[in-house]
């Protein structure tokens, strides 16, 4: 029997909504972006007012978010758009001048999925975005110790926010390791566990604390008073 197979029908492009003041680097991620396979820009916004408008119109699969902007800024642009349901399922990668920015972890508090520095490469951008629309955290341990290091600077009395009680002991161990800034592989070494386990676990942990991915799991272990300075080692 012979024939050609059928050619398989190309997913849809990941949708992109461009969050940024400045002109010139628009139009430049703009360019970067629709001249890439897979990927296509949505819609452009010059203040934080119109990328919520944007991203409650267009629905994009990601939005890149400019922290400082004018009208609005990028965290409470950020803010709106995740908690508001006409933009449901849209995610927010934050794009800031500085990797230990004081906004980003406000940022992350706020729903965004992860940042990167503007000073990226044009792979890593394209690629951040990926990680990003698949669902995942666009935050490495080695940026997520950082951001624990410049959060433990901060005032020693910082207060515990996050109710844990339906947490069990093995996520409560599971959490405080992410809080820490280690990978899956890391923890499972810790814990003696299997990768598989150490990702029903997270699983869990996403589904009791309500958290969209691994960048929210950071924070509720911050706000849980799991990440301290007694326990940052």
């Amino acid at each position: 029997m012979t024939g050609d197979a059928a050619t398989p029908t190309p997913p849809p492009p990941i949708r992109i909504l461009l969050a940024e003041d400045q002109v010139l680097v628009r139009d430049s991620l703009k360019v970067l972006i629709d001249t890439t396979p897979g990927l296509a820009t949505v819609g452009e916004a010059g203040t934080g007012a119109e990328a919520v408008l944007l991203a409650h119109r267009q629905r994009p699969d990601v939005v890149l978010m400019d922290i400082r902007m004018p009208d609005m800024d990028g965290i409470e642009a950020t803010r709106r758009i995740c908690a508001a349901p006409e933009s449901a399922g849209v995610r927010v990668l934050i794009l800031t001048t500085f990797d230990l920015d004081e906004y980003v972890y406000a940022a992350l508090r706020a729903g965004a999925s992860g940042f990167l520095v503007k000073s990226a490469t044009a792979s890593e951008l394209l690629a951040g975005i990926r990680v990003v629309a698949s669902g995942e955290a666009l935050l490495a341990p080695t940026v997520t110790r950082r951001l624990i290091a410049d959060f433990l600077r901060g005032p020693a009395s910082t207060p515990a926010l996050r109710d844990l009680t339906d947490v069990t002991q093995r996520e409560r161990e599971v959490l405080t390791l992410i809080g820490r800034g280690m990978s899956n592989s890391e923890i499972a070494d810790h814990l003696h566990l299997t990768v598989g386990t150490v990702k029903t676990h997270i699983g869990r942990l996403l589904a009791k604390l309500q958290a969209r991915d691994r960048a929210q799991l950071v924070i509720a272990a911050y706000e849980g008073g799991l990440i301290t300075r007694d326990t940052r080692h």
